[in-house]
């Protein structure tokens, strides 16, 4: 026996739970894992590992970019590890708002453990494809969204596990995350080769919009805000149907970055009509906000995240042997060629004609 599965076993024997059957969970593109429990009375509840040693650590909020980036990934661009910690926080946070975040049963931060509420299997991308009307679904996670940034965004965040500092998805974090595009794709593309002077312009290219990202990061993103990580509950109506799960990521970022990253979707189509119908949705909830600067930023963040993601999708399968993620990267591309022809994008949209064939963008 591993010295992680008897810290497991005495986690559960602490909570109770020692005589519960375990069923674990397909894994994701994460160092963490789940279990499903089933206890002798037939509860179901949720298993969420993750060792913090599985990690680099997460960002301090009094370091400085350099400190930062010398840290490694997490301190740079992910902030928060995914620690147990964090997502303990945000599901109080979120839950006093009313929103639908699973309880947390029985918590370890320092051993990386906690068992959840089980949400169940109605993942938003399994009932669609089982027939159900998609477009229901995706203006009640419009509806979560609008809950969550018409709240206070507190600097931070008390759950079961203690505190947790909400940082800022800020100037550092976001070119962090457009650099894993000329970090990996290079490795995965042999078209594809990025000397100094092609990744300064790249960094230069984009920085009108990561400044203006950071600047309205206004509000708390769970930040990876789609139809896998959303499920529907049976019994509640509106925002609260939404079951959020997976937000240990959580930070303070744009109001548009959850926004496009449902919309925008890596893994699943979401037609132009809906994401049109979803945004006026979102809108008409928020009346305050000025549209035409928000779709500025929503086409520059999610350009920028779509780099992000093809660089995530390209470093999955070169360094770590995971070719599935191929599937979803002509997706990417597709959004990606899009959101070049918005106004704004133009210098990025120039570096991309500059140095990425139009054979390697699809």
């Amino acid at each position: 026996m591993s010295d992680r599965e008897a810290r497991r076993l005495a986690f559960l024997a602490a909570a109770g739970l020692a005589e519960a059957r375990r069923a674990p969970l397909p894994g994701d593109a994460s160092t963490r894992r789940y279990e499903r429990l089933t206890t002798p009375d037939g509860r179901s509840l949720m298993l969420m590992d993750q060792a913090a040693s599985a990690e680099s650590p997460p960002a301090e909020p009094s370091w400085t970019p350099e400190q930062r980036l010398a840290s490694g990934w997490n301190a740079t661009a992910r902030l928060s590890a995914g620690r147990i910690e964090a997502f303990a926080a945000v599901a109080a946070h979120l839950k006093g708002l009313g929103l639908s975040a699973p309880d947390i049963v029985a918590v370890d931060a320092p051993a990386g453990l906690a068992v959840l509420e089980d949400f169940g299997d109605a993942l938003f991308a399994r009932v669609i494809e089982a027939g159900e009307a998609e477009e229901p679904l995706y203006l009640a996670a419009v509806e979560a969204l609008a809950v969550l940034h018409d709240a206070g965004t507190p600097e931070q965040l008390t759950g079961a596990a203690g505190d947790w500092p909400l940082l800022v998805y800020d100037e550092t974090a976001l070119q962090g995350g457009a650099d894993l595009f000329v970090e990996w794709m290079p490795k995965l593309d042999p078209a594809l080769a990025f000397d100094a002077a092609a990744i300064a312009a790249w960094r230069e290219a984009w920085r009108p919009v990561v400044e203006r990202g950071a600047a309205g990061a206004s509000v708390m993103a769970h930040r990876d805000y789609h139809a896998e990580n959303l499920i529907r509950l049976p019994g509640r109506t509106g925002a609260a149907m939404v079951g959020m799960i997976d937000f240990q990521d959580a930070v303070r970022a744009h109001p548009s970055w959850d926004l496009h990253s449902l919309l925008q979707d890596a893994r699943r189509d979401v037609s132009s009509a809906l994401e049109a119908k979803a945004l006026d949705h979102y809108f008409s909830l928020r009346p305050q906000v000025d549209r035409s600067e928000f779709m500025r930023d929503y086409a520059g963040l999610a350009a920028l995240n779509e780099a992000r993601i093809l660089g995530v999708f390209a470093r999955l399968i070169v360094r770590d042997g995971k070719p599935r993620y191929r599937a979803f990267m002509p997706r990417m591309w597709a959004h990606l060629n899009a959101n070049l022809k918005s106004p704004g994008l133009e210098t990025v949209a120039d570096w991309f004609d500059a140095h990425v064939p139009e054979s390697s963008r699809k």
